[in-house]
């Protein structure tokens, strides 16, 4: 009988598959009765968009070669199955309810409740004698563009999927697998959705509707706070759960480096990370015909530069050394500082914004080492540094692009009012961004702790979380004993001890003081 329930399991998922597409059949078949007869300026807008979105969604392997590079070899196979696993989850969750919840209206709302969910209204259509015409009445924030809602839709999941990633970088080399699962759930369906639609999805914060009284919104062009910012906060709250890698803190409480394995991968994640936020900020204008996507990746690119630079001086008047990991946290940080003001700031600004983030970064990572150990420095260089970026909106913001985007004190920031309207919003709305997701985290970690487990064993950490959750190893050559290995003996065989795995497992831990 047990196995007659089990065989109707694939049965019953494609049931649950099939509901939402059959009672929701009539969103899909606006696209079928419209087709061919849309505007140029949808075709043009809507490419535009998923290019970009596709260049965010490359982000996906930035993180992966990142993670890799900073993790020990034992560690780096099971990023791979993380990256995937939480990808597909994200996908999932924001088409069920996230999209709805983070973009659906009204404006100034706590939560998106229109639009439905299991992307079951996709918006309206008017016909005209000279083509056909859409609109969003179910997402009002988008309305300025004409791109079609799926291509939208695609470029915000890759949005909640790059905040997603941030979350996990910290929390390398001891954390169940099973964690992941649990909270992207949580967080791709209430966590990122409430806190994006708050701060760019239309919500009370960007709209400055608060308990009723109308005031200036917050600014955040492409999610300095609503993507990176949430993002760090929910690492914060997992890092004080999950606590610090075997080995991390001496004996005198003194941190300790555990080195990546590899800094030429890293070095690759950060260059296609860098790529991507040419899809990131630029890709936020949803518009391709007025041209302004050109502008802002050039001030993206200058202040990323402006970053490596002040990092790498910064570091070696700190240390007496380059470190190499710290210039590329410095592009890290300035590309995520740049996020929120890209849309709001002249190009003069951008060195200045991207300097000061890799200022930033570079003394934040060292200051919060002592305390907690990030391996990959996500803490600072997405949240120190996505504060950073959040409250330069409110020092240099110009007028025109200010009212060009719609949202925030019409007459700038500090630098052009003279007053500190839009500076007190930002801080305000960064504050409260902060406090809901570090909150609705913590206790989503304090639950999963007391019932799962948040992290593996002395005995599973040691060994790797390659072998010990997914049995099997990312390098298996550096730890199958040779006669163990299939395939030819290589000529340098003889080099290789029977131990090797014990060797390089211990040898990869630093030894105690």
């Amino acid at each position: 009988m047990r196995r007659r329930y089990l065989a109707m399991l694939p049965l019953a998922a494609l049931v649950l598959l099939v509901i939402p597409g059959t009672a929701f059949g009539d969103a899909t078949d606006l696209n079928k009765a419209i087709a061919g007869k849309l505007d140029a300026s949808v075709g043009i807008n809507t490419i535009w968009v998923i290019l970009a979105g596709s260049l965010v969604m490359f982000m996906q392997a930035g993180f992966a070669f990142l993670e890799i590079g900073f993790s020990r070899a034992k560690n780096a196979g099971t990023v791979v199955a993380k990256i995937l696993t939480n990808f597909g989850i994200a996908a999932i969750c924001w088409w069920a309810v996230g999209f709805a919840f983070a973009f659906g209206g009204p404006l100034g709302s706590f939560i998106g409740h229109d639009g439905g969910f299991f992307f079951s209204d996709l918006g309206a259509y008017s016909a005209t004698a000279d083509g056909v015409t859409l609109f969003h009445p179910s997402f009002p924030v988008m309305a300025l563009s004409d791109a079609t809602i799926e291509s939208k839709w695609f470029f915000q999941f890759v949005f909640c999927a790059v905040s997603l990633a941030i979350v996990w970088g910290t929390t390398l080399e001891r954390i169940k697998f099973g964690v992941y699962i649990i909270y992207s759930a949580v967080f791709a369906t209430i966590i990122y959705p409430i806190g994006a639609h708050w701060v760019f999805g239309g919500g009370f914060l960007q709209n400055g509707d608060w308990l009723g009284t109308s005031i200036v919104g917050m600014q955040d062009f492409a999610g300095s706070t609503a993507v990176h910012l949430i993002g760090a906060s929910g690492a914060f709250a997992a890092l004080l759960l999950l606590g610090p890698r075997k080995g991390k803190y001496g004996r005198d409480g003194k941190p300790r480096a555990i080195p990546g394995h590899s800094m030429p991968l890293f070095g690759l994640g950060v260059l296609i990370l860098w790529l991507g936020w040419f899809g990131f900020n630029p890709g936020s204008t949803l518009n391709a015909l007025d041209g302004r996507f050109a502008e802002i990746l050039f001030i993206t690119n200058l202040a990323a530069a402006a970053g490596v630079l002040a990092a790498v001086a910064t570091a070696r008047i700190k240390t007496g050394a380059i470190d190499i990991g710290m210039a590329g946290n410095g592009a890290i940080a300035a590309l995520v500082a740049i996020t929120a003001p890209s849309g709001y700031v002249e190009i003069w600004a951008a060195p200045i914004i991207g300097a000061v983030a890799g200022v930033i970064v570079v003394l934040g990572v060292y200051a919060i080492d002592k305390l907690i150990d990030d391996p990959v420095g996500a803490l600072s260089a997405h949240g120190l540094a996505g504060i950073w970026g959040t409250v330069s909106c409110g020092i240099f913001t110009a007028p025109r692009l200010a009212q060009y985007n719609a949202f925030g004190d019409p007459q700038g920031g500090l630098v052009y009012s003279g007053h500190f309207t839009q500076l007190a919003a930002q801080c305000i709305g960064f504050t409260i961004a902060f406090l809901f997701v570090f909150s609705l985290s913590f206790m989503t970690f304090w639950v999963i702790k007391r019932t799962y487990g948040l992290r593996v064993s002395e005995q599973e950490e040691e060994a790797g979380l390659d072998i010990s959750e997914h049995g099997m190893y990312g390098y298996p050559e550096q730890f199958i004993p040779q006669e163990e290995y299939p395939g030819p003996v290589p000529a340098a065989a003889g080099t290789t001890p029977a131990g090797a795995t014990a060797t390089a497992m211990t040898a990869e831990r630093p030894a105690e003081t």
